[in-house]
C-alpha cells in the first residue's frame, strides 16, 4: 500500500504564494489572490497543506463543490468560507474552483491591534465546511468591493498608515461578515428550528437513557452534524441563548417533571438527569428557578 504523502506545512504566505506558483505578496503578512487574474499552479493538486494564517474565500459566481479544510462545500451562486490558521486545506486539481478572491492575514497582523483581541468575536472562523456564509446579490457587491479595496491598499506605496488602513479594512470585512450571518441564521428560520427541534428530542432521550455525565455543548453539535460554535451562535440569534443555557433549561424542565410526578429522592433523581453530586444538580436548579429542589417539590404538595 501506499504511505500517506505528508501535508505540506506552510508558515508564511509568501511560502504559500510561492508554492502554489504565484508571484510574491506585496506584503509579507497579508495577500489578495484574484483568481481572475492569477494563474495558479496545480502541481500539488489533491494534497493537502497546513497554512499558520487565517483564509477566508469569496466564490462570487461560482456554482459547485469545492474540498476546503477537512470536507466539502456546495456554493450556491457564491459565498465566504472561512479557515482557522493551522487547519488543513487539500489543493483542487479543478480549474473552475479557482474563481473570486482569497484573503490571507497572518495573526501577526493584527496582533497589536484591538482587532486580534476580538477575534473569538468572528466564530465563524470555528464553523464547519459545510455552515459557510451564503451571499444575496447585494451583499456579494458589498464583500467584493471590500475584497477590492484591501487589494488596492496592498497595492499602495507603503507609509506609516499601510498597517492599520488593512486591519480597519480586514475588521470591516469580518462585521459584514457576522452581519450577513446573522442575517443567515434569520432567513433559514425554519431549517434551524428544525434542527432546534432534533437537538431537544435528542436531549430528552439523553435525560432518560441514564448515561453518566451531562451532556456537553460538543456531544449535541456532533450529533446534529454541526460545529459547536455554529450551533451556539444559531441559537442566540434565534432564541438568546448559548447552547449551554439551553441544555441547562431542558434540564431544569426535565427535573421539575421528574419533582412532581415521582417519588425519586433528589439525589436519585440528580444521578438520573447525568450529576456525579446531588449538591451540582441542586446549586443549578436554584440558579435557575430561584428555589432549592425540595423547594420546588413543596410548593406542587
Amino acid at each position: 500500500m501506499k504511505p500517506a504523502q505528508q501535508p505540506i506545512i506552510f508558515k508564511t504566505i509568501s511560502e504559500l504564494m510561492r508554492g502554489m506558483g504565484m508571484p510574491k505578496p506585496l506584503h509579507p503578512l497579508v495577500a489578495v489572490v484574484n483568481y481572475d487574474a492569477t494563474r495558479i499552479s496545480r502541481e500539488n493538486a489533491g494534497r493537502s497543506f497546513l497554512i499558520d494564517f487565517y483564509k477566508i474565500s469569496f466564490k462570487q459566481n461560482f456554482r459547485g463543490q469545492v474540498k476546503y479544510g477537512q470536507g466539502y462545500y456546495d456554493f450556491e451562486e457564491g459565498g465566504l468560507a472561512f479557515l482557522a490558521p493551522n487547519q488543513l486545506v487539500t489543493m483542487s486539481g479543478d480549474e473552475s474552483s479557482y474563481e473570486g478572491y482569497t484573503l490571507y492575514f497572518h495573526a501577526d497582523l493584527i496582533r497589536n491591534y484591538p482587532l486580534g483581541k476580538n477575534m473569538d468575536r468572528y466564530g465563524f472562523f470555528a464553523y464547519a465546511v459545510n455552515e459557510a456564509l451564503f451571499l444575496s446579490e447585494k451583499e456579494k457587491k458589498v464583500i467584493g468591493t471590500l475584497f477590492e479595496s484591501i487589494a488596492a491598499e496592498l497595492d499602495n506605496n507603503t507609509d506609516a498608515f499601510s498597517q492599520d488602513v488593512l486591519v480597519s479594512q480586514i475588521e470591516l470585512l469580518l462585521n459584514y461578515s457576522n452581519r450577513f450571518y446573522n442575517r443567515q441564521f434569520l432567513t433559514r428560520k425554519a431549517v434551524n428550528n428544525d434542527l432546534i427541534s432534533q437537538m431537544n428530542s435528542f436531549l430528552a432521550i439523553r435525560f432518560t437513557d441514564h448515561i453518566d455525565g451531562i451532556p456537553t455543548v460538543q456531544e449535541v453539535a456532533r450529533h446534529l452534524n454541526v460545529s459547536p460554535r455554529y450551533l451556539t451562535d444559531m441559537l442566540k440569534t434565534l432564541t438568546g441563548q448559548s447552547t449551554q443555557q439551553h441544555i441547562h433549561d431542558r434540564l431544569i424542565e426535565r427535573a421539575k417533571v421528574m419533582l412532581t410526578t415521582t417519588r425519586m429522592n433528589i439525589a436519585e433523581i440528580a444521578y438520573q438527569l447525568g450529576f456525579e453530586h446531588p449538591q451540582s444538580f441542586n446549586k443549578l436548579f436554584k440558579r435557575n428557578t430561584a428555589l432549592s429542589p425540595n423547594k420546588f417539590r413543596q410548593s406542587f404538595n
